[in-house]
């Protein structure tokens, strides 16, 4: 069962998949923009979340950065813009950022 993302993502991610992205983020944003975001990529995620427009343009914009950090690679980082993308649709919609 994998979940699912609003605001634009493809069908669902596995939370393996989810954590592997984590992986690459801790390696590429600073400890303190990291612990912004662990929560949902370090493996802990195992229900739902509803981001507030606020919180989801932060996020957005802390996986755009670090899909552009060169120790990113490039699968990866496509998967970081994906997220990152539908993160700041939420955003400016002034919407939750649902994962379920």
């Amino acid at each position: 069962m994998g979940i699912s993302i609003s605001h634009g993502v493809p069908s669902t991610r596995s939370a393996l998949t989810i954590y592997n992205l984590g992986q690459h983020l801790a390696h590429t944003l600073t400890a303190t923009e990291w612990r912004e975001i662990s929560d949902l990529f370090d493996g802990r995620f195992a229900d739902t979340a509803h981001i507030p427009p606020h919180e989801a343009g932060r996020i957005g914009d802390l996986l755009h950065k670090a899909a552009r950090h060169r120790a990113m690679p490039t699968n990866w980082g496509d998967l970081a813009i994906l997220l990152g993308d539908a993160a700041r649709r939420a955003a400016r919609a002034r919407q939750n950022w649902e994962w379920t």
